[in-house]
Order: structure tokens, then sequence, then C-alpha cells
């Protein structure tokens, strides 16, 4: 997470940990997508993460945890309080 920071990218994972640690801190960064809903193979992550950076903008990204499921995608902003 530090060096996501430190390079300004944002994390893509299905690990329920990364925005349990920005929630506990109270970090307003890294940016986060969270992959949620079942075993997701690398091309439905590749054909699914391109369908929705083509649909939302970078301002939705930033400071922003992203959830996406098989049917819909939900943004909560960063901090956490």
């Amino acid at each position: 997470m530090e060096r996501a920071r430190g390079e300004g990218r944002i994390i893509i994972t299905a690990d329920l940990d990364y925005p349990r640690l920005l929630a506990l801190t109270g970090a307003d960064e890294p940016s986060l997508i969270l992959f949620r809903g079942g075993d997701w193979s690398e091309r439905d992550v590749r054909d699914r993460l391109a369908a929705i950076l083509l649909a939302i903008s970078a301002a939705d990204i930033v400071h922003s945890i992203l959830t996406i499921d098989r049917n819909g995608v939900r943004r909560r902003r960063l901090p956490i309080v």
C-alpha cells in the first residue's frame, strides 16, 4: 500500500484486508478497486475492468474504493470515518 501511495497507483484486488486497512488508518489513498462475488478469472477481471473504466471518470476513482461485483459497482469515498 505504501508503494502504491508513493507511486500514485491504484490497487486492484479481491482481498478484503485492503479496504479494512484503509478504513482503520483513515487513509485517503491509495485508491482501491475491489472485486467481490466469487471466482473471477483473469479474463473476467480484465473485461469487467475495461468496461467500468470506459464508463467512469478518473475523478470517480481517485480517493475511492470501488467495489465491483457481477451486477454493479459501488463507490465509497476515502477516508472512511
